[in-house]
């Protein structure tokens, strides 16, 4: 089956653009289970009204059914309850799958014939495709399938035994979406950050030095503003000094050389570094504190991310103590939650950094205690 979307013209030009498209695809998944009931008079004897005995369970277009043999079924109107009933029950179905659309025949066979072929008969089918939902009707079936008395005068019983099959067919639709038209253009993904990063790495049309230690770096008044505010009021804020032909130079203290070529190539790149893995946690650190200096919200995130997932016994001291300074309400949970474990806790408290989370941030204490 397919389907078109209706067309609507363009007011201005009057074209009608083509219809949106798609395909509705049925298919059917067939599959039977034989049933061979043995004691029928012990059943009809020892099971009570409207008890029922199942078959074993078989697969049929990913749904898990199974027969339902009533030998005396509850009379729904007089006369029913001399009748035996059949019924076909869905057992299971996966929440992805949802309902089970089917049809199905539940027949009798003949046990005398070599190739058990179903008795005309004694042949019930569903005469529509039904609905079997886990959460409303779960079985179909026809509760007067074969009169016992009928059962019992036919050749079909035989040896206290009778024999049935249910043929099940699934019907899924599945819904085909046309594939997307090849581009006449292929757009590449945005590059700024490549562009500028060649612009850092290269020095082209630098205009102010940072000083940190005994290192220097070249960059551009306009891309460090545009990216920091701290910078921004620096460099271009009321404070800001004098502009002279003169490359400025501004001296940035309190800050390891690496850690601020990291923040810069951020700045540029709008991605970290690579470091050694024996790094990552250190670095990470000190860019966080790094860009809570300069106002630097996406870094300082980043920074979060990766010591929340870097939280251990020989970290998590010192990773609260910043959480604390820093306002990480992520890292400080992170932290929480893994000292919440009293063998963890004890060993974070024989750390390094438990000192120095007790000195600086003895109120955090009090939350662990508790």
């Amino acid at each position: 089956m397919a389907s078109n979307s209706p067309a609507t013209s363009d007011a201005a030009t009057g074209d009608v653009p083509e219809p949106s498209r798609s395909s509705s695809v049925v298919k059917a998944m067939s599959g039977y289970h034989v049933l061979k009931m043995e004691g029928y008079a012990a059943g009809v004897k020892g099971l009570g009204v409207g008890k029922f005995i199942d078959s074993g369970s078989f697969d049929v277009g990913g749904h898990r059914w199974c027969i339902r043999y009533y030998p005396k079924r509850s009379p729904a109107s007089p006369g029913d309850g001399d009748w035996i009933s059949i019924y076909l029950n869905l057992c299971s179905t996966a929440a992805a799958i949802g309902d089970a659309n089917a049809s199905f025949t539940i027949s009798l066979l003949d046990q005398d014939d070599d190739e058990h072929q179903p008795v005309a008969a004694h042949s019930r089918s569903c005469s529509s495709t039904v609905t079997f939902s886990s959460a409303a009707t779960k079985a179909w079936g026809f509760p007067r399938f074969v009169e016992r008395k009928t059962l019992e005068e036919s050749p079909y019983l035989r040896d206290d035994s009778f024999v049935l099959r249910c043929d099940v067919t699934v019907f899924k639709e599945t819904i085909i979406e046309p594939a997307a038209p090849t581009p006449l253009v292929a757009v590449p993904p945005p590059d700024m950050h490549r562009h500028l990063g060649s612009l850092l790495s290269g020095g082209h049309g630098a205009d102010v030095t940072l000083q940190v230690g005994d290192e220097t770096f070249a960059a551009h008044r306009c891309v460090l503003a545009a990216r920091s505010p701290v910078f921004m009021a620096e460099l271009f804020g009321p404070m800001a000094t004098s502009r002279h032909n003169d490359r400025e130079t501004i001296r940035v203290h309190d800050m390891e050389p690496r850690v601020f070529e990291a923040m810069l190539h951020f700045i540029y790149n709008d991605s970290l570094p690579k470091v050694d893995d024996d790094e990552v946690v250190a670095m990470a650190q000190h860019l966080l504190v790094a860009a809570d200096r300069y106002g630097m919200e996406r870094l300082k995130l980043m920074c979060e991310d990766t010591l929340c997932s870097h939280v251990d016994a020989s970290t998590a001291a010192t990773a609260l103590t910043l959480a604390e300074q820093h306002h990480c309400e992520g890292l400080k949970d992170a932290c929480f939650k893994f000292m919440a474990d009293p063998d963890n806790l004890k060993v974070v408290m024989e750390s390094d950094g438990y000192l120095h989370l007790t000195r600086s941030c003895s109120y955090v204490l009090k939350k662990l205690a508790t």
